[in-house]
Parts: C-alpha cells; structure tokens; sequence
C-alpha cells in the first residue's frame, strides 16, 4: 500500500502542475507533508534545500530522496517514476500520434516549421551561453576555448563530447 501511495503522491502533482518542478513542489508538499504527513513541513524545507544544491531537475531528486525515505530503493524508483511518468506518457501518444499520421501533409508542412523554429532556439541559447561565458570568464578564455572546439569538432572530426570534456577540463584546472 506504501507503493501505491508513493505513486499517487508524486503522480498526481505531476499530472495537473503546470510549468516544471518549482511549480509542482507546492503541490508535492501538500501531499507529503499534508495528505500523508510522511514529513514535516520543515524537513520538507530541508530537503527542498538540499534538493536545489544539487544539480539534474529538482522535482526527480525531490521524488527519489523522499521515496527512499518512505520505502527505501523500491520507493525511490516508484517516486521517481510518478514523476517522470506524465510526460513520458505525454511524449509516448504525442509521438504515435505523428508516427501514425507520417505521411500526411500536414504533419510534414509542421515538421518543416519545427526545423528553424528549432535552429533559432539553438542560436539564442547559443548566444546566451556566449554572453554567460565571456561575462564570468572573459573574452580571452571563451575564445580559447571556442578556438578548441572548433578544431576538435571541424578539423578531427571528435564526438562532441570530447570538447565539452576539454572546456570542463580547461575551465576547473585554469578558471577554478
């Protein structure tokens, strides 16, 4: 029974909340500390805190720790699971969806839209980053390291997880 209220526990602020973990944390509070009274509302605060030093979304960490403090490693993964189990349901019928109708125009003309929708949110973030990257290391160190890049990724053709290796290398041993 333990299992079960786990699940509705996290699955239910995960089916109605609307706009990522910070919005449903209210939400899992109630149900936590409210509904199953499994935690107080400051260890509930506690672990909120801990939770957000932590890098990876706050809502599967907040699901996983509280899981396995209720039910151990069973509890954790059915904790984690409800919470992640809206959106992969979400994205399971979104995708069959456009799987089943493939060949329709529509959904062709959509995709192409989606395309350089796409691109220029990858600019924008890209762009972003840069700012970031040039504000907390300086010009010098970005260029650098964008100059590693490019020759890892252009000219010998690595996977690009090698540059990002080399930038977190370059950035911990000369930056930190």
């Amino acid at each position: 029974m333990i299992y079960w209220d786990l699940f509705l526990a996290f699955f239910i602020p995960n089916i109605v909340g609307y706009g990522g973990g910070p919005a449903i944390i209210p939400l899992v509070e109630n149900e936590v500390v409210g509904r199953y009274g499994w935690m107080s509302s400051q260890q509930f605060a506690e672990t909120l805190a801990l939770g957000n030093t932590l890098p990876s979304p706050i809502a599967t960490k907040m699901a996983g720790y509280i899981g396995y403090d209720i039910a151990g490693i069973g509890g954790s993964l059915v904790a984690t699971f409800a919470t992640v189990a809206p959106s992969l349901i979400l994205m399971l019928v979104a995708l069959g969806t456009l799987y089943r109708y493939r060949d329709s125009i529509k959904v062709k003309s959509m995709s192409q839209w989606v395309r350089p929708v796409i691109m220029v949110l990858m600019g924008y973030l890209t762009w972003s980053f840069l700012g970031e990257g040039v504000h907390d290391a300086g010009w010098i160190h970005t260029a650098i390291i964008a100059a590693i890049s490019v020759v890892m990724l252009w000219r010998l053709k690595l996977h690009p997880v090698w540059a990002v290796v080399v930038g977190l290398v370059y950035g911990g041993f000369l930056l930190g």
